[in-house]
């Protein structure tokens, strides 16, 4: 923006003050309100009309993730603080901004006097100790005004720098919100597993009551064995204690829900069952296009980048604060005195006087004990630091979007053998079943085949929720998660 710009927008400025519209709010003559999201979920959720999108009733019976995951935006510590952070930064390209302006400061000032004056007897003077008391008062005000005409690029350097940490913040902010985004969503996700496991502990308990029954009604036909009984018992008590423990497991995870979503932990949460349905994977490409996007789109990186360019701005204006400044100066003064005596024996008088001045002035550091090039060396440190932490985040979130890609490929092949695996075991199962009531099986048949098909559904559940947890960190992984992963 050049120079007149922000001059004209100075003149706006002091009329906004003048005329009283300068609000509790303050004004944002520069528009940097607009640089940073209006709400604390940012892009992630958008509203219909000008309302709050942050604004929620009671949670939903049953709950949705979408929903959980939007709470969880709104309400996230961590998300409120970024997002207070990207303001706070916006507040200071306006300070940036506003060192275009001219600086414009009044003065008034009144004051009343009493003079008295008395001379000694022997003095010539003293013929004058019969005048009355002077009684003045002053009345002045000023008007001053200063404009930097040039400071050879010191006030761009700082509007480039804090244009970067603008940039770095909104993306600090983007970066909060993916982490609550996946934090949120794998709560959700460990709350439907516990869900399914509970299930399937009572299915187990209820297939290992019915072998227990068999089992006694068998030995107290006589055509049983004490053993078998006692055996098949102590399987049924098994199986009732994993219920037991997976209904408290659910009560853990039902809490960790909730406080991720803003809510008491004593929250009732009621969630459905999981879809036997996937959701797509569209967004899945080749590994190596895959780390080319997360360069080019995750808010971490975004954020490194912008955190360095901010601290090569920082070199240029450490080295701009040690070249002259030329400002221009003004100032208008008005000073009334009343009954003022000019001089001894006359009788006082009213004086005006006027002060007018315009003048340019410059600064020229001539010397500062050499601090101004050890604190450009260490601007400089302090920008290689920033450098080489980016090239560490790219390596790291390389390596993050590599492995989430491989783990996805891997939970694929593990849901299939885990299907497998569920067939047979039941398969397994009711033969055994067949075959003990039949008097042609023995319990420990049975019981081994019933623990297959406990452990197999165990493991289903367990593939199917490592699929969507490696499914959703891919997407966390590029930087492009938003809520079209979890609908």
């Amino acid at each position: 923006m050049s120079d007149f710009r922000y001059r004209r927008a100075g003149l706006a400025i002091m009329l906004s003050v003048w005329l009283g519209q300068a609000g509790a709010g303050g004004i944002d003559p520069f528009l940097t309100h607009g640089k940073v999201a209006g709400s604390v979920a940012g892009n992630m959720l958008d509203a219909d009309d000008d309302s709050d999108p942050c604004v929620f009733g009671p949670p939903a019976q049953p709950l949705e993730l979408p929903e959980a995951v939007e709470r969880a935006l709104c309400n996230n510590p961590q998300t409120r603080a970024a997002w207070a952070g990207a303001k706070v930064q916006t507040a200071q390209v306006g300070v940036a901004k506003s060192a275009y302006l001219p600086a414009v400061a009044g003065v008034l000032a009144y004051s009343k006097q009493k003079n008295v004056t008395r001379y000694g007897e022997e003095s010539p003077y003293s013929v004058f100790n019969n005048l009355p008391d002077s009684k003045p008062n002053l009345r002045s005000g000023s008007l001053k005004m200063s404009q930097v005409l040039t400071d050879f690029g010191l006030r761009s350097a700082n509007l480039d720098q804090a244009m970067a940490l603008l940039d770095a913040a909104n993306a600090s902010h983007d970066a909060a919100l993916q982490i609550a985004f996946v934090n949120a969503a794998q709560a959700y996700f460990d709350t439907q597993t516990t869900q399914a496991v509970l299930e399937a502990s009572r299915e187990a308990e209820h297939a290992a009551r019915e072998s227990f029954n068999a089992a006694a009604a068998k030995y107290k036909a006589g055509i049983g064995a004490l053993t078998d009984q006692l055996q098949a018992q102590v399987a049924y008590s098994k199986a009732s204690l994993e219920r037991v423990s997976a209904e408290g497991e659910l009560k853990n995870a039902q809490g960790t829900l909730a406080t991720a979503m803003g809510l008491s932990a004593t929250t009732n949460l009621v969630l459905p069952r999981r879809r036997e349905g996937l959701p797509d994977t569209a967004f899945v490409k080749p590994a190596e296009d895959l780390i080319e996007e997360a360069k080019q789109h995750h808010p971490t990186l975004l954020a490194a980048q912008a955190e360095v360019k901010a601290a090569r701005a920082k070199i240029a204006a450490t080295r701009a604060e040690g070249r002259p400044t030329v400002t221009l100066t003004a100032e208008l003064g008005r000073t009334e005195q009343e009954n003022q005596p000019p001089a001894v024996g006359y009788a006082p008088t009213d004086i005006s006087n006027r002060n007018n001045s315009l003048g340019i002035q410059m600064n020229i550091p001539l010397f500062e004990g050499f601090g101004r090039n050890y604190r450009t060396q260490t601007a400089q440190g302090q920008a290689e630091i920033k450098a080489a932490e980016l090239s560490r985040l790219e390596q790291q979130i390389s390596l993050e979007v590599w492995k989430s890609y491989q783990s996805l490929r891997t939970e694929n092949e593990n849901m299939k053998a885990a299907d497998v695996l569920v067939s047979s075991a039941r398969q397994s199962f009711l033969v055994a079943q067949g075959r003990f009531k039949a008097g042609v099986g023995n319990i420990l048949e049975l019981l081994s085949a019933q623990s297959a098909v406990a452990g197999a559904e165990q493991q289903r559940i367990k593939s199917i929720s490592n699929w969507h947890t490696a499914r959703l960190k891919l997407a966390a992984n590029i930087g492009k998660l938003g809520l079209w992963a979890i609908r």
